[in-house]
């Protein structure tokens, strides 16, 4: 049947707001709506990064970063890239921290543009001298915060909801960060196995599987038995449950516990995962494997926080020094 030519058209505008725009193309819209320098080439930069399946968070944190510096470039009267020299970086250095940005945002930014420069050095749009030489930024080593073990017994306490209880205690035992957690769908989760198979880390994308023990199996069973058997993810609100929704109700019931004036945050049920888990006397290569860490320095970070062994082989010297055992009581 063919449809006549004023049928067609009325079908297109009805289903044309059903159409959802892609991440990149409202980034695209963004960089030709605020006329950002070099907006040809930013575009086909960010086209390639969506080409080879950079996650969303990576795209925005990169045309964030590379925005802020092109923004900055045309402010001082330049506007064409192939002018752009190693001056202009340290200057932009510079311009960030005279706005008050801490150490590590600045270097996740000079990351983000060093690889906007490199595909611009590839595509022959400057000279590949500008990265000859990089600015260094060291960035603080913060040690990873665990929550203290009265505290996660205060804090459990006061969970009664049979869903929230079931969300926390799968971040606390199983380490997963709460991105990979609201990606979490029933069909990855085998009871009888005691595992969850996270098929694509958050940050890094690399698959891994997490184990169940007793507490958080029994968790998800009374969850599983009352939730809707209708939805696709594991948990939910009204739609999918989002960050700032789980991030609430980790501060309500922290409030509920009398302990938001610690400074605990969500991500802070992974460290207390992995500091419990070393002072158990786990092995750091196994514990990067279920973190999903890439490199096992990362996970080293965790043997800093806290290592019982360390903690009582301290002791144990100190007493010996204490008792006149050598040089060194006083």
């Amino acid at each position: 049947m063919i449809l006549a030519s004023s049928n067609l058209e009325a079908i297109s505008k009805i289903s044309q707001p059903l159409r959802q725009t892609t991440l990149i193309e409202r980034i695209v819209r963004r960089i030709y709506k605020e006329e950002i320098a070099g907006g040809e080439h930013f575009e086909s930069y960010m086209r390639h990064k969506w080409r080879i399946n950079r996650k969303p968070s990576t795209l925005k944190g990169s045309f964030q970063s590379v925005r802020e510096f092109l923004t900055f470039y045309c402010s001082s009267g330049k506007s064409r890239l192939q002018d752009i020299v190693s001056d202009d970086l340290e200057k932009f250095v510079e311009y960030e921290q005279d706005r008050g940005l801490s150490v590590a945002t600045i270097v996740t930014r000079l990351k983000c543009l060093w690889a906007f420069l490199r595909f611009l050095i590839e595509q022959d749009i400057i000279d590949a001298s500008i990265l000859k030489r990089k600015i260094r930024l060291r960035a603080p080593d913060f040690l990873p915060r665990a929550i203290a073990p009265e505290d996660i017994r205060k804090f459990l306490s006061v969970i009664e909801d049979i869903r929230d209880r079931a969300l926390i205690l799968v971040l606390l035992r199983t380490g997963m960060r709460i991105g990979e957690l609201l990606e979490l769908k029933v069909v990855d989760l085998d009871i009888r196995e005691r595992k969850i198979h996270i098929y694509e880390g958050e940050k890094n994308s690399i698959g891994r599987v997490v184990y169940l023990c007793d507490d958080v199996l029994m968790a998800l069973k009374l969850w599983l038995n009352k939730r809707d058997r209708k939805k696709e993810y594991l948990f939910y609100g009204r739609n999918k449950l989002c960050y700032t929704a789980a991030r609430k109700i980790f501060t309500r019931y922290l409030r509920k516990a009398a302990l938001q004036h610690k400074g605990y945050t969500v991500h802070c049920l992974r460290h207390t995962f992995a500091s419990e888990l070393l002072n158990a006397g786990m092995r750091l290569e196994c514990l990067q494997l279920l973190l999903g860490h890439r490199g096992i320095e990362m996970t080293r970070r965790y043997a800093r926080l806290t290592d019982k062994s360390r903690e009582e082989e301290y002791f144990r010297a100190m007493m010996i020094i204490e008792q006149g055992g050598i040089h060194g009581a006083y």
